[in-house]
């Protein structure tokens, strides 16, 4: 078996979550190359340091440049907040690394294109990291869509609701500094809900959407805050607010379907309810992150009397990934769906093709948030652009 060195800039939350995914994919799946975690890159010395120790890479680095310039690392994995990605991800297509990048791809849609064409000129493999795609229920409802058992697509809904920062006290942290992180609600939340509504239902053509900020003013995080987490700091200074904290949209999908989507970071009660609905001319099919292992089907062809919503539990082991974890009904978390990215990347690296959320994935829907913030300034529908 043929191992890869892999380089992950970045340690705190999604750092934490592909270092675990890391560890375990050859675990559980067959996978060559095996990935073989050689450094994680972070600007904090001893904290990267430590961060190695506990999450199971052989060393560290401080400048991520070293960390791409290094030839014992073939694939780096870029987990940063999103102002760092383009820089990042095109020094390591220089290199001739295979990427892969948390999403969203890039904080503007100059951005996204610019990384896109280095990608294809680079001619390496290169992956956004919407993790929401591997969940099996997700890949089995692809499947009965595919397979044509709800019929014509008409409608989708996409909801995602958090309240992790509903407090206005909570401090500022980088996820609502438009200058770090391109955007709130849009760009963190509904961006997956645009990945998903593409992956299962296709392209969206035009948009016409709000964008709302509630909370405008909060605590200025202190430096030993913690970073973007719930354990973040609030000091005495005020610092303003400078994205969303909630979107809402409507969509027209290129198959002639259409779709609503809504977002927000402030709704009391929902930890992460990233939800959806779809409606065919045959059928329906709802899905609950909150219950991830379970998809809701309805079918009109079930006979008089016995029709219904029923709840599949997604873990048999004819299910996607399933037959590789443990026997039906012995549940998945969230945390399987980062480990079932990289065996898919590691298939990917071994074939020589970008596996899907591609970054042209990457850039349509980058270009599907950006259509909605120029509506909310125009007032009106805006049209999405193409690569």
């Amino acid at each position: 078996m043929s191992t890869i060195g892999v380089g992950l800039v970045g340690y705190k939350f999604m750092g934490r979550a592909h270092s675990n995914a890391y560890r375990q994919v050859a675990h559980f799946f067959d996978v060559d190359p095996k990935p073989r975690m050689v450094a994680v890159c972070g600007r904090n010395a001893q904290a990267v340091e430590e961060a190695a120790a506990l999450l199971g890479w052989e060393g560290s680095e401080t400048d991520y440049r070293k960390l791409v310039a290094r030839d014992d690392i073939g694939l780096v994995d870029v987990a940063t907040p999103g102002d760092l990605h383009k820089d990042v991800v095109l020094a390591a297509l220089a290199a001739g690394k295979h990427v892969l990048c948390e999403k969203p791809l890039a904080n503007t849609l100059a951005e996204a294109r610019e990384m896109m064409d280095a990608a294809e000129q680079a001619g390496v493999v290169a992956m956004v990291n919407f993790n929401y795609r591997r969940v099996p229920a997700v890949q089995f409802a692809k499947r009965i869509i595919d397979d044509g058992l709800i019929g014509e697509i008409r409608h989708w809904r996409g909801i995602y609701l958090q309240d992790w920062i509903n407090d206005p006290n909570f401090p500022l942290v980088w996820r609502m500094r438009k200058e770090i992180a391109g955007s709130g609600a849009l760009g963190d939340i509904a961006a997956h809900s645009v990945d998903l509504a593409r992956f299962l239902v296709g392209d969206i053509t035009e948009v016409v959407g709000t964008m709302d900020t509630y909370i405008r003013q909060r605590p200025v995080e202190t430096e030993s805050g913690g970073g973007a987490g719930l354990s973040a700091e609030a000091g005495q200074e005020m610092g303003e607010v400078t994205v969303d904290d909630a979107t809402t949209f409507l969509a027209r999908f290129a198959n002639g379907a259409s779709g609503t989507f809504e977002a927000t970071r402030l709704a009391p009660g929902r930890r992460n309810y990233n939800s959806f609905e779809i409606n065919g001319s045959r059928g329906s099919i709802a899905f609950n992150l909150e219950r991830l292992n379970e998809l809701q089907v309805y079918f009109v062809d079930d006979p008089a009397g016995l029709q219904g919503f029923r709840t599949i539990n997604v873990t048999d082991a004819d299910h996607p990934y399933a037959a590789a974890w443990w026997p039906a009904g012995h549940i998945l978390g969230y945390e399987h769906t980062f480990v079932h990215v990289i065996k898919d990347l590691m298939d990917g690296i071994a074939a020589g093709k970008s596996p899907h959320p591609t970054f042209e994935d990457g850039f349509r829907c980058q270009a599907v948030l950006e259509a909605v913030a120029q509506s909310v300034v125009d007032h009106g529908w805006a049209t999405v652009e193409q690569p």
